[in-house]
């Protein structure tokens, strides 16, 4: 080996490597010159917070205030980790370089330094709020944009109002994961929503008009004549905004035939009149039914 190096010189393992196109950094950098990655304070870690928004909030989009816990660069020495007053010296260790080497044979192992972790300065005097680390545990008020259409499970991502860097590296990011309380009325099929909607016998047989919940408010919601129980209407564009495209969904509205559990006398008197009158004109459903028991038994 002595012989290659009078012959070669010094010799970086990460030129070999390269002459055989492979990349100098190969071994996660443990090996090669000057060229090697160095290390430093290390970036701010990523948050997951959870929040909790309403059904409209999902449906139109809002802006949120939240409070959460996270490391703030440290107001005392403004994120240097330095004391007031001092500053960072530079590594007399690795000579401001952040890496150190030493030869084995004719390979040329590099290393991050370990007395300045890479960074190529040291604090001699920390400071005293922090500890040297220039960031402290704060509490701290965020606005977030909550975008119309999102639901339960979606996780948005914050950019850099995660934790603060240590000695002023850069922040991490802030991942908000959704939880949409449901809503007493109103069911969420994708972009589409559904709801029940009362309507009595009278109106169902001979036609009219009831009120229909919406996310805007109410409407009037036309019934035609013989409007079966289970029928439902749709309402276009009603429903909640597409979270990645242009548009809303659309809103469905089902009929439910609002059968009396108590009826009065007079309910009793007529609905026994109108029995008789039904035995001789049957509706459509009691038709089809009969025509198919007719099939089955014949």
């Amino acid at each position: 080996m002595d012989d290659l190096k009078d012959i070669f010189g010094e010799v970086d393992i990460s030129d070999l490597f390269r002459s055989f196109g492979i990349g100098g950094d190969m071994y996660g950098g443990q090996f090669g010159g000057g060229g090697g990655r160095r290390g430093g304070a290390s970036r701010g870690s990523d948050l997951e917070f959870q929040i909790e928004i309403s059904f409209d909030d999902a449906a139109f989009g809002a802006e949120k205030t939240i409070t959460i816990p996270r490391y703030e660069a440290c107001e005392t020495c403004g994120g240097t980790g330095a004391k007031p007053g001092s500053k960072k010296e530079r590594c007399t260790a690795c000579g401001g370089r952040g890496q150190v080497s030493s030869s084995s044979g004719f390979f040329n192992v590099v290393r991050t330094c370990d007395r300045c972790g890479g960074e190529g300065t040291v604090i001699k005097t920390p400071c005293t709020a922090c500890g040297g680390r220039g960031r402290v545990k704060a509490k701290r008020n965020i606005k977030v944009k909550i975008p119309a259409g999102v639901d339960t499970g979606a996780r948005l991502r914050v950019h850099g109002e995660g934790e603060a860097g240590e000695r002023g590296a850069r922040r991490g990011d802030l991942y908000l994961v959704i939880h949409v309380k449901p809503h007493e009325i109103f069911e969420r099929h994708g972009a589409d929503i559904y709801c029940e909607v009362p309507v009595d016998f009278v109106t169902a047989t001979l036609g009219g008009e009831v009120e229909a919940p919406t996310l805007e408010g109410k409407i009037k919601l036309k019934i035609p004549a013989g409007t079966q129980g289970g029928k439902s209407f749709r309402l276009r564009n009603k429903g909640i905004a597409h979270l990645h495209d242009y548009g809303r969904g659309d809103q469905l509205v089902k009929v439910q035939i609002d059968v009396p559990s108590n009826p009065t006398q007079d309910q009793k008197r007529l609905l026994k009149e109108l029995a008789k009158v039904s035995e001789r004109n049957p509706g459509p459903l009691a038709q089809t039914f009969m025509e198919k028991m007719k099939r089955l038994f014949k």
